[in-house]
């Protein structure tokens, strides 16, 4: 399987849809992460649908959100050092 970098696959796009359509899976990686698969298409295959929600299901904004976590870490400080490969 071939793996390519977002910065690369940017450049290259029609190389790498090229493989695909030849019939090659393409793992794209974001600071060595798989993010993303891009595989060749298969005619047939079922398609996404959108459907709504059954009859008497709460409206988003009505939906009650989760009580907050206590965490006794600065969040942001994890997020810039995960930015910054410190992690």
């Amino acid at each position: 399987m071939t793996t390519v970098g977002v910065a690369e696959l940017k450049s290259k796009l029609s190389e790498y849809l090229g493989r695909a359509r030849r019939g090659h899976a393409i793992t794209v990686l974001d600071r060595q992460t798989p993010i993303a698969r891009i595989v060749p298409y298969e005619p047939g295959t079922p398609t996404l649908s959108i459907r709504r929600p059954p009859p008497g299901t709460p409206r988003l904004g009505r939906v009650a959100l989760p009580p907050p976590l206590e965490v006794r870490v600065d969040v942001l400080t994890l997020l810039q050092e995960e930015r910054q490969g410190k992690r």
